[in-house]
């Protein structure tokens, strides 16, 4: 097994509620190597979202270690932070996020310029990604009038337009029927082959989290392998 590419040791979160301490996770050792996909399941309220926001960086942990390769994160300041997601990771949440006012090839657009590519270059690799996801011709569109399907499409791509190393996917199908589910984690296994993107799927949906490589499951705060 080759050194991990984002790794955490003992990590955990805890929170004041009143004059109570509410631990969320507990001592979580996570490997996570180029390319794997990897779906972590648990009940609603387990800690699924906080665990992936703390590997994301957009969450402090309240004890353990985290690691992107060799270094350490733990302790970097919130512009190092920042610039370490731009460059290296994509998100993708149940519910969109998109720009409602923009249309999807300026939404796909905006990490590239954000990344300080210039617009014509921004708009050309976008218009490549959303022709790659079935979308080339809604480029116009804006989220308003796309299908709940559409506007994922247009969410993974702009998770894509960076080409980062890590997808990070909260109940990235949560919000989508039964067939435009299946076709939304098609569509993340398909960019998976062809780019080598390693994946962490937050799913409450077990028969989906079947598909992926890996099945990790979150309870009272601890994170269990499936067992077979």
């Amino acid at each position: 097994m080759t050194d991990a590419l984002l790794r955490c040791s003992k990590l955990s979160k805890s929170y004041q509620d009143g004059n109570n301490e509410v631990t969320v996770l507990k001592d979580i050792d996570f490997n996570l190597q180029a390319g794997e996909m990897v779906a972590v399941v648990g009940t609603s309220g387990s800690g699924k979202s906080t665990l992936l926001h703390l590997l994301g960086g957009l969450d402090k942990a309240s004890g353990g270690q985290l690691f992107y390769k060799t270094d350490e994160m733990t302790h970097w300041k919130a512009d190092k932070l920042a610039q370490w997601r731009n460059q290296n990771l994509g998100f993708v949440y149940q519910f969109h996020h998109l720009l409602p006012e923009f249309s999807a090839l300026e939404n796909v657009a905006m990490p590239q310029m954000i990344a300080g590519k210039s617009p014509a270059e921004a708009k050309r690799q976008a218009k490549q990604l959303l022709a790659r996801v079935g979308l080339e011709h809604r480029l116009s569109h804006r989220p308003a009038q796309l299908s709940g399907g559409e506007r994922q499409r247009v969410a993974i791509a702009r998770a894509f337009v960076n080409k980062p190393q890590i997808v990070l996917a909260d109940e990235p199908t949560g919000n989508l029927d039964g067939e435009a589910a299946e076709s939304i984690y098609q569509l993340m296994l398909e960019l998976n082959k062809e780019t080598n993107t390693a994946f962490i799927v937050v799913t409450h949906d077990l028969h989906l989290a079947e598909q992926l490589q890996r099945v990790e499951v979150l309870k009272n705060g601890v994170l269990h392998k499936e067992e077979d």
